[in-house]
């Protein structure tokens, strides 16, 4: 991504989908809540606040990376625990696409309690087309001996689009389910809670082997929570789970059954100096990914994000601002639940970048090197300045002193922040400078040349 008057780092708004209103009038069930491209980057699947997960297909007919609406389906219902008298959301927490084997698509979607793996496949719709009675659509005549009888004709209709839930794994976790992960062997799964991780076989719906169990015996003596979790991206007995305790654990399933005893903890000696009220809350990691070649975790907490070399546990390699100017609103913050917000973070498909959301639809985008960022924000404007054939927002160059310095990094700093609007969700194509944004009900793709 080379340097261009625009500030906008060559990425460009390519697409808009959903609802262009106002925020006002957004329903809360179309809200995403997840969005996850497969492992070719030419299926993108998003998940939502309503149980929904829709797909969408690379649309080959346009050059450049452009999709298309591929299907929809209702994953999740709401469902009621009468022994707990709870109510259990509908809302997709996460969608994992498993890699492709055949025709078919595989995919896991999980909310609050259920993990489901769907099968969605192209299925051909046939009708009778002769029969005793019609040909085509034409009445005849009832056949008047049996040697006139004869057997029905199917004809090819129509081509759909089916999605069938061909496993269900239920009553495995007792706290809600955050994190899902498949294995490198694609066999196997991780989920996650926020005290235990639990170990799938994708083929085997009504058991699962408990990994990670931080539950103590008496729940008062409870000091974290198990945050996010991962496999490692090649290596299938390896996987990490981050905590509340800003730290992340790396586990390798070799060394024993419950894998409580960690192989490595990378954990950064807290400054004392700096500690406040909301310190435990702003270390708090609320993601964690591994580069695609394994050899590097990337984790958001609230105010930063950090690179850290899975063979140097003491201290981060890259420590990354993303929040400083909050620093002085962490009050308001705490007032509004603002500071318990999770944000995603993501590796580019090239690992040279990595990005992560902020508020007012503002997300960033870093070059791993030499830490240069580019600050773009996913809003209408985005594709009103397309249809004009305008800059993006806020990069517009100025007419007489030529480009502004800052541009939406300067409005960042600003007061009027509108902290409803917010990235939390974003996926990165695994090949290609492509970005996928869920801001609130609406789905964002940014690409870069």
């Amino acid at each position: 991504m080379m340097e261009d008057p625009s500030g906008s780092g060559g990425w460009r708004f390519a697409q808009c989908f959903g609802d262009k209103g106002d925020v006002e009038d957004i329903t809360e069930a179309d809200i995403i809540s997840t969005v996850e491209f497969d492992s070719t980057g030419n299926y993108l699947a998003t998940g939502d606040k309503g149980g929904r997960v829709v797909l969408f297909e690379r649309n080959e007919m346009k050059k450049g990376c452009e999709y298309k609406f591929y299907t929809e389906f209702q994953s999740h219902e709401p469902e009621f625990d009468y022994l707990k008298s709870l109510e259990i959301e509908e809302k997709i927490n996460k969608i994992k696409w498993c890699k492709r084997q055949n025709a078919a698509h595989f995919l896991l979607s999980t909310n609050d309690k259920t993990i489901k793996l769907w099968k969605v496949f192209e299925k051909s719709l046939k009708v009778v087309s002769e029969s005793n009675h019609f040909d085509g659509q034409q009445p005849i005549a009832p056949p008047t001996s049996a040697n006139l009888l004869r057997l029905p004709r199917m004809t090819q209709q129509d081509n759909i689009i089916a999605a069938v839930p061909r496993k269900v794994y239920s009553n495995a976790h007792a706290y809600h389910i955050h994190s899902i992960s498949i294995n490198s062997d694609q066999e196997t799964y991780i989920s996650a809670d926020d005290l235990r991780i639990n170990l799938w076989n994708l083929n085997t719906s009504d058991q699962s082997f408990n990994i990670v169990d931080i539950k103590p015996v008496n729940m008062e003596e409870l000091t974290e929570v198990i945050t996010a979790t991962e496999f490692h991206p090649t290596q299938c007995n390896l996987f990490m789970y981050s905590s509340s305790k800003s730290n992340i654990k790396l586990a390798d399933m070799r060394e024993q059954a419950l894998c409580d005893r960690h192989a490595k903890c990378f954990e950064e000696e807290e400054d004392p100096s700096t500690r406040s009220f909301f310190s435990e809350i702003i270390s708090s990691i609320s993601d964690v990914k591994f580069s695609h070649d394994g050899r590097y975790i990337l984790s958001r907490d609230y105010l930063s994000l950090k690179i850290w070399d899975i063979n140097m546990e003491n201290r981060p390699v890259k420590t990354i601002p993303i929040h400083d100017h909050l620093r002085g609103k962490l009050c308001d913050l705490y007032e509004n639940d603002c500071i318990f917000d999770k944000f995603e973070c993501i590796w580019g498909g090239d690992d040279k970048h990595v990005l992560t959301g902020s508020y007012h639809n503002y997300f960033r985008i870093f070059d791993v090197d030499t830490l240069n960022d580019v600050v773009l924000q996913a809003d209408k404007s985005a594709f009103k300045a397309k249809k004009i054939g305008g800059p993006l927002p806020g990069n517009k160059p100025g007419v007489k002193n030529g480009p502004r310095p800052g541009g939406l990094r300067d409005a960042m700093q600003l007061e009027t922040l509108d902290f409803n609007k917010k990235i939390l969700h974003a996926s990165w194509h695994p090949r290609e400078n492509t970005i996928a944004i869920a801001a609130t009900n609406n789905l964002f793709l940014y690409s870069a040349a």
